[in-house]
């Protein structure tokens, strides 16, 4: 009985700390209109970018982050996976793909674009060895 009491108490700590990453662009869109939140866009390789994988560690998985990004932002990944294995279905990746030629024409890993509710770009950044409390600061001076 103690052993499922505490897997139940870890399975509702990680409920509290999950984040909602997206990947369909356009309903990213309208929810981030409805709630006038902007939109975080990352462009990751999630199975091969050594600095995609940081930042995602160091970052996106900081009990920091994802408390701010719970009521401040809308997640949206497009992720480039190279191993046959992690390969996206053929619709999200065309996707993506749309994605990377609208916002990531420069192929930069990791990307991070900052969006209003209509798609318009208001900064972008890469990996940063900083902490979390300061990575969003930097999210933050693109927010108008």
């Amino acid at each position: 009985m103690k052993k499922v009491m505490v897997l139940v108490f870890f399975f509702v700590i990680s409920l509290g700390y999950s984040q909602d990453w997206k990947t369909n662009f356009e309903l990213v869109k309208k929810e981030a209109a409805s709630q006038s939140k902007p939109v975080v866009l990352v462009f990751s390789g999630s199975d091969w970018c050594a600095p995609c994988i940081k930042l995602d560690k160091s970052i996106w998985q900081s009990a920091e982050f994802k408390e701010y990004a719970a009521s401040n932002l809308i997640l949206e990944r497009a992720d480039f996976p190279k191993k046959k294995q992690n390969q996206l279905d053929s619709n999200l990746q065309k996707q993506n793909d749309g994605l990377a030629e609208r916002y990531n024409k420069e192929g930069v890993f990791p990307l991070v674009v900052v969006l209003d509710s209509k798609g318009t770009v208001l900064g972008k950044a890469s990996y940063k060895n900083v902490s979390p409390n300061e990575y969003i600061a930097l999210l933050n001076s693109f927010i108008k």
